[in-house]
């Protein structure tokens, strides 16, 4: 009869915080296994030492090298590699014999833990049970005295080790973080707090819930005296510094959330007022201490205009376009109507646009030089439309052709496929891309000649190919995305 593995969590140091479950564990387990460095102090095997008996195995398992060098032919990698190998096969002789073993890991085995390395080594041939622990994020909050997160805020959790920059983007854009493994990091993780501007509400604790904790600003830790078992914490409702007043037109992307950049997220996070038309508004998720205003699509003028007069009164105001805001877009509303408004500043936040959405659904029909139109006439007549598409179209670019067709706008699409078949070969590539990474995304490639205008409303984007555009089928992937367009970047001579 083999034995059991039980991953036992220990909680963040103190003995009283371990739980009864794993003091029962710890009590009748056969094997007690636990990991140090090479000092062999082991921090598991002190909390859990109340609750150990007499005539218990240990198994001390001692790492080689933590952050030092090594002289192993494989470097750190294949040292560490080595020692968890032995220590899985000496745990594994354990279980092999029908003794229980109880592997100790400070926190909870499955956060973060050397547990971890055992496990994924042991459990294909022995059962396992996992005793969850309290972990030091909890510890560390609780001995800050301040709630961590409330209602809807994110909690991020890090490790220090990341890149400054990278710890950087994702501190700007979350509610509230915790960053583990500081140590040596420690210069690295403090830099991108101050970057971040978020050191000012951040706390930093040394060994929570033991005799040696410690609680400091974050700003405030001798950066040359962090010990490995240190957190940054940065608790919700922390408010970030407040955005000027001004006006920022925000781009949402083509629908996606995973398309929405987290510069986009900061300002809309940040604004006090939030502006546009209604379905895009309900994209965004508010604060229950911003203001909405949402509008009918046809009103720019009055959403740019209203922008303008909440930025002067004081306000950070978000105006918020789908797709880029620079695209066929509020930007140029805003840009246009801040010229009457002396001293209101306007930022604009750019994001990906609906060509670059539907472009990369089939490919690379965008590859080589391409023109942009709309088909609108709502705001230029239908004449000029027509020169743009003639002198595009004679000069052999693709066409990105946006608002191709509305309720009120249906004869425009067969106009401007006659037009381009006087330049263009019928078997041209169309993609059509239907509310790209919305719940009713369809694309769909025709032939210039067989484009219907019956097919196109006014969600549908359009990327006509030039002479040199290709378009294949893939049928590996067993569905219906097989259609591949691409526009060579080498141009013919």
């Amino acid at each position: 009869m083999r034995g059991t593995l039980w991953g036992v969590g220990l909680g963040p140091g103190d003995p009283e915080l371990v739980t009864v479950k794993a003091a029962r564990v710890i009590g009748q387990a056969d094997v007690i296994a636990y990991h140090s460095a090479r000092h062999g102090r082991s921090i598991a095997r002190g909390i859990a030492e109340p609750y150990l008996r007499d005539g218990q195995i240990e198994e001390h398992l001692v790492y080689p090298v933590t952050t030092e060098t090594t002289d192993h032919p494989g470097g750190y990698a294949g040292a560490i590699e080595d020692f968890y190998r032995e220590a899985a096969e000496r745990i594994a002789a354990h279980l092999d014999a029908g003794r229980d073993v109880a592997l100790l890991a400070e926190g909870d085995p499955l956060f973060y833990s050397s547990y971890m390395h055992m496990h994924t080594r042991l459990t294909e041939r022995f059962d396992a049970v996992i005793v969850p622990g309290v972990t030091s994020v909890s510890a560390a909050s609780a001995a800050t005295g301040i709630p961590l997160v409330q209602g809807d805020e994110v909690l991020t959790i890090l490790p220090g080790t990341l890149p400054s920059d990278e710890l950087r983007r994702r501190l700007a854009d979350t509610d509230a973080a915790v960053i583990l493994k500081l140590g040596r990091s420690y210069p690295v993780v403090r830099e991108a707090l101050s970057a971040a501007d978020r050191l000012d509400g951040a706390f930093y604790v040394e060994r929570a819930s033991t005799p040696a904790q410690r609680v400091l600003p974050a700003g405030e830790a001798d950066a040359d005296a962090v010990p490995y078992f240190s957190i940054a914490m940065l608790p919700g409702g922390h408010r970030r510094p407040p955005l000027p007043a001004g006006v920022a037109v925000v781009g949402l992307g083509p629908g996606d959330p995973d398309w929405l950049t987290p510069q986009s997220r900061r300002e809309l996070a940040a604004a006090t007022d939030l502006i546009g038309y209604a379905p895009y508004l309900d994209r965004v998720r508010p604060r229950a201490d911003q203001r909405r205003h949402p509008s009918d699509n046809t009103d720019e003028p009055a959403r740019a205009r209203l922008a303008c007069e909440l930025a002067q009164q004081g306000r950070a105001v978000a105006v918020v376009s789908s797709g880029d805001p620079g695209v066929f877009a509020m930007a140029t509303a805003v840009v246009e109507e801040a010229k009457q408004w002396p001293g209101v500043e306007v930022r604009v936040i750019p994001a990906m646009t609906a060509a670059q959405a539907v472009a990369s659904r089939v490919g690379a029909p965008l590859g080589h030089d391409y023109a942009v139109v709309s088909l609108s006439d709502r705001l230029k007549p239908w004449d000029v439309i027509e020169k743009r598409l003639a002198a595009a179209a004679a000069a052999d670019l693709v066409l990105a052709i946006y608002n191709p067709a509305s309720k009120s706008r249906t004869w425009q699409v067969g106009a401007a496929r006659d037009l381009l078949l006087r330049h263009r070969d019928a078997d041209t590539p169309v993609v059509i891309g239907r509310d790209v990474a919305g719940p009713e995304e369809r694309i769909t490639v025709v032939r210039l000649a067989d484009l219907d205008p019956a097919d196109v409303d006014m969600r549908c984007l359009l990327i006509v190919g030039s002479s040199q555009t290709q378009w294949y089928r893939d049928d590996s992937h067993g569905d219906d995305s097989g259609d591949r367009v691409f526009t060579p970047r080498r141009y013919p001579t």
